[in-house]
């Protein structure tokens, strides 16, 4: 069964806390050394300026039980971060970072950015002064579009009025609030910082601060989470009528607190079924109340879809600055450093030419395939078989037809027409597969709701095996949305 998230090949794809595994296809690579590895692949149209960044913030209060980011905890108490001197001073190497990096040549002519997303960490420990020098030198370097999406993570107790308020006056309008739990007694087992008042004080500041575009974060399968906590968590939420919720499965992961105390699916966890339940129950409630499933883990109220994820998504293009994060520009996925002192050596081999971050003339025709398969079945959209031709061929989707065949029969995958419309198994199986331009009247392959995307990962991998086995790939891809 699938984490209703996964383990992000990027750090901003994750509000706490981690998401689940993609697989090892797309763990990012980390380094003890000073020259970050790259992974080499990518986009079915690697020459596309990026539009979008992530922007790193590490600094929390305290590490949480069960994350493993790379994150800087500044003490419990330090909320006021003007005058930290680890704050100050790594602000001026992401700058410098931001600076060095290189625009290259064989993109298209520099596209100003459409989305920016802060992520850590707690980016809203950082004050609003550094935050807006981070963005003027973004604006300098690559151009910021006025329209742009500028999100924000911001963890309840680390903001008050006067900071929210001076947040937007830097063009923030989007906010992700790190709520997790309505639970005090799951506040504290899991490690949060903040308490269940100072969850009520935060989205009363969002609220009242008008900011239209914002999001609750949540964690399902907690220790000792019971079916009851989890529903009033989603009931409250609801309440608070937030334009946009996510919902992540806890991980737990070696390195931990929690992986040191717990093992999955063992007792205080909840089981298998549980999660399953857990997740089945957010799809509902969520639905019920007029939110759009989008994405496995997130939900939006109409027209307020995550621009930037939908970056990652799409496969696009995007830059990514900052400890650990991983870009992809030019073909190229590349993985900052997670550790400091390796971070700043990083920066200086960037500013003097020996780190190149953002090209890769190597594509690897069948990981690019894979990349799309598996950020498109994310989505409630799917994935769009025209265009996927177009660029890989259509013995790759006759395959993937008839891996998939089966579960649409069980009800875990869904064929969709032009209009969007199911498919039956019958009309698949009469014209589908003896039709040589079936694939054409096929648009879309997806997974459903919520049961498809609680198998995902089982059913991402078969495509791992079609499109590991396939022989006939084009030497050279086709240009594809």
């Amino acid at each position: 069964m699938l984490k209703s998230a996964f383990t992000p090949i990027y750090w901003a794809l994750s509000p706490k806390p981690k998401s689940p595994n993609i697989s090892s296809h797309f763990i990012t690579n980390t380094f003890s050394n000073s020259t970050p590895h790259v992974r080499q692949n990518s986009s079915t149209n690697p020459i596309i300026t990026p539009s979008s960044a992530y922007i790193h913030l590490p600094f929390c209060r305290k590490r949480c039980h069960y994350c493993d980011f790379p994150i800087v905890a500044l003490g419990h108490a330090s909320t006021q971060t003007h005058d930290d001197p680890r704050v100050i001073n790594y602000i001026q190497w992401l700058c410098r970072e931001i600076n060095a990096t290189k625009l290259d040549g064989k993109l298209h002519s520099q596209t100003p950015l459409q989305t920016v997303f802060f992520g850590g960490g707690t980016p809203s420990l950082v004050p609003p002064s550094m935050v807006s020098s981070v963005l003027e030198t973004l604006k300098m370097k690559f151009g910021l579009s006025e329209s742009a999406e500028i999100s924000m993570e911001m963890d309840p107790g680390t903001f008050d009025y006067k900071k929210m308020e001076d947040m937007m006056l830097l063009g923030v309008n989007r906010v992700s609030l790190g709520v997790q739990a309505f639970q005090e007694k799951l506040l504290k087992s899991c490690g949060r910082a903040h308490g269940l008042e100072e969850v009520h004080e935060a989205i009363d500041i969002v609220r009242k601060c008008g900011v239209e575009n914002w999001s609750i974060d949540l964690i399902a399968s907690l220790p000792h989470q019971t079916s009851d906590m989890w529903e009033e968590s989603l009931r409250l939420t609801i309440e608070a009528q937030p334009t946009h919720v996510s919902v992540y499965d806890l991980q737990i992961e070696q390195g931990t607190k929690f992986g040191s105390l717990y093992a999955p699916g063992e007792f205080p966890l909840p089981s298998e079924t549980q999660s399953a339940d857990f997740y089945k129950m957010a799809s509902r409630m969520l639905c019920d109340a007029s939110y759009n499933h989008y994405e496995i883990s997130s939900y939006c109220k109409n027209g307020y879809e995550c621009k930037h994820n939908f970056t990652y998504w799409k496969n696009k293009p995007f830059y990514a600055f900052g400890l650990g994060s991983t870009s992809f520009v030019g073909g190229l996925r590349f993985a900052r450093p997670r550790k400091l002192n390796e971070y700043m050596k990083f920066v200086e081999n960037l500013e003097n030419g020996s780190v190149n971050s953002s090209s890769d003339d190597n594509i690897n025709t069948k990981d690019t395939a894979l990349d799309v398969v598996m950020l498109s079945l994310r989505t409630a959209r799917g994935l769009d078989l025209k265009h996927f031709q177009e660029s890989f061929g259509s013995s790759l989707v006759y395959s993937l037809f008839e891996v998939y065949k089966p579960y649409v029969e069980s009800g875990h995958m869904v064929f969709l027409d032009e209009q969007r419309r199911a498919i039956k198994i019958e009309d698949i199986n009469n014209s589908l597969l003896n039709d040589i331009n079936s694939e054409r009247r096929v648009a879309y392959m997806r997974l459903s709701d919520p049961n498809g995307f609680l198998l995902s990962n089982e059913l991402i991998a078969l495509a791992f095996g079609v499109i590991d086995s396939w022989k006939d790939y084009p030497s050279a891809l086709q240009e594809a949305t």
